[in-house]
């Protein structure tokens, strides 16, 4: 079920599955992309867990607001989560979306049990070309991901949960494997089909998750 829920400032969009009595998993989207972006999974996932599928701001149904800092992302999914009443989730975040579940574990520790991170940049500056789409969004955190706040970094040490990071490889244009290097505890898992691990390896991206969550 699709809803709406007016938090942090912004209206935030969501798909919502699985019995609210189950233990609450939330998966974020990467970038340009929105909650559909997980349609592979959700009910899968929503067999025994409560299942929360935002629109980040900026995408989707999601309010696009003038600024896309990556902590204020964070804390719209903090938000959200206050408002349904969630205390502790399972994280699962790609690319951007991945981003911004380390900033909500670095900041909440206490409201994140598991943490998986698909083929997410670190918090390193990077060089690479010029975007050509220009708008606020890309263009605001395309800033942070490329030349981010060194602070960052130093702050991945506060993630309390267990951690798994899924790098795409190779074949990927991000190299996740420094983020796990960061992160304390994190485990490093290479799926070498490029980005979109969960897009064009499901089964391999499945089995790592459901083995992850199980361990």
């Amino acid at each position: 079920m699709i809803r709406t829920a007016h938090v942090n400032g912004i209206d935030l969009a969501y798909r919502e599955e699985g019995d609210p009595a189950s233990p609450t998993m939330v998966l974020l989207h990467g970038r340009t992309a929105d909650h559909n972006h997980w349609n592979l999974y959700t009910r899968r996932f929503a067999e025994r867990f409560h299942v929360i599928a935002p629109d980040l701001r900026g995408h989707g149904a999601s309010e696009h607001p003038a600024t896309y800092e990556l902590p204020d992302m964070a804390e719209d999914i903090v938000a959200l989560l206050r408002a349904l009443g969630v205390e502790q989730t399972v994280l699962i975040g790609h690319s951007l979306g991945g981003a911004v579940a380390y900033h909500l574990a670095m900041n909440y520790p206490d409201l994140v049990s598991v943490l998986v991170l698909e083929d997410p940049p670190a918090p390193l500056s990077i060089d690479r070309p010029p975007l050509e789409d220009d708008s606020p969004m890309m263009v605001e955190t395309e800033r942070q991901i490329v030349s981010p706040d060194p602070a960052w970094a130093e702050g991945l040490k506060r993630v309390t949960a267990p951690t798994l990071v899924l790098s795409g490889g190779p074949s990927s244009h991000v190299d996740a494997a420094p983020l796990a290097r960061l992160i304390p505890g994190a485990k490093l898992v290479t799926i070498d089909v490029g980005h979109l691990i969960h897009s064009d390896a499901p089964k391999e991206f499945t089995a790592a998750v459901e083995g992850f969550l199980e361990g």
